[in-house]
């Protein structure tokens, strides 16, 4: 399937697919650019740039996909939308911690792996359906990114079952983290309103079938490091998919868009 052989329906359908997973990438690779210089140490400052980094590429290789189906120029879909019009899911968005990057950072690094490992797991199922997607434009980027999502899902795994089978303290802080991050990541593992056009028209496997296999994943990695598995994943703040979002990503946005809204000249 190409643009031009698009039906209405399945065009409609793919935007939205786009929008949301261009979102996820784009929100959550802000606030990993949020540790810059406040890693745990040197290496994983590096580390976590440049994974950061290469989410807003995927982020961007979403929105020029749909730049090329009408939406509009990349970036202004990154930097000129209102809160409301992003699909990404809640738990994304969410600040690091205390303080900001500027006063008084006071991040939590549990939160970080957490957020991140589970992100990148369900990142990578979705990647392995859309490298088959019936759209070869998304097919294209989806086997692009997965070159770099291997390091991605493979370093924060390390991450993970290492804190979560270290000191009591560490452990401690991951169940916390743990328990914090699964009250809203049913948000991520959802597809936008209309995912039942988008399976039909074969862009991306169903919903249900994607979420069971990273609760496959998940209660596997649980078992491996000893812990609980705490059940089904919760949406208790809101859909994203549906436009609910907190004040914390009209902050990023705020911050996102400042040079770009001063000076639409300044782009990717």
């Amino acid at each position: 399937m190409t643009q031009e052989t698009l039906k209405p329906q399945e065009k409609a359908a793919l935007i939205e697919l786009l929008y949301q997973m261009g979102d996820d990438d784009f929100i959550l690779s802000f606030r990993g650019s949020e540790w810059l210089g406040l890693a745990p140490h040197i290496e994983e400052d590096v580390a976590f740039s440049s994974i950061s980094q290469d989410m807003m590429g995927h982020a961007n290789l979403y929105y020029r996909l749909l730049e090329d189906l009408g939406e509009g120029e990349a970036d202004r879909i990154a930097h000129l939308r209102t809160p409301d019009q992003f699909r990404n899911a809640i738990i994304l968005e969410e600040v690091n911690g205390p303080g900001t990057y500027l006063k008084e950072p006071d991040y939590d690094w549990a939160f970080a792996v957490v957020r991140n490992y589970f992100y990148a797991v369900h990142k990578q199922i979705r990647l392995d359906s859309l490298r088959h997607s019936s759209y070869e434009p998304l097919a294209e980027a989806a086997r692009k990114i997965m070159t770099e999502q291997y390091y991605h899902l493979m370093h924060w795994e390390v991450w993970f079952k290492q804190l979560m089978t270290s000191t009591d303290e560490a452990i401690e802080r991951m169940n916390a983290a743990i328990e914090k991050v699964w009250k809203d990541f049913g948000g991520v593992l959802t597809l936008v309103p209309s995912y039942a056009e988008i399976v039909k028209a074969n862009l991306i496997d169903d919903e249900a079938v994607m979420k069971k296999r990273w609760t496959n994943k998940m209660e596997a990695v649980f078992k491996e490091v000893g812990a609980e598995y705490p059940g089904e994943p919760r949406m208790e703040r809101g859909n994203g998919r549906n436009g609910v979002h907190t004040d914390d990503l009209k902050q990023a946005l705020s911050t996102l868009s400042e040079v770009y809204a001063t000076n639409p000249a300044t782009g990717w």
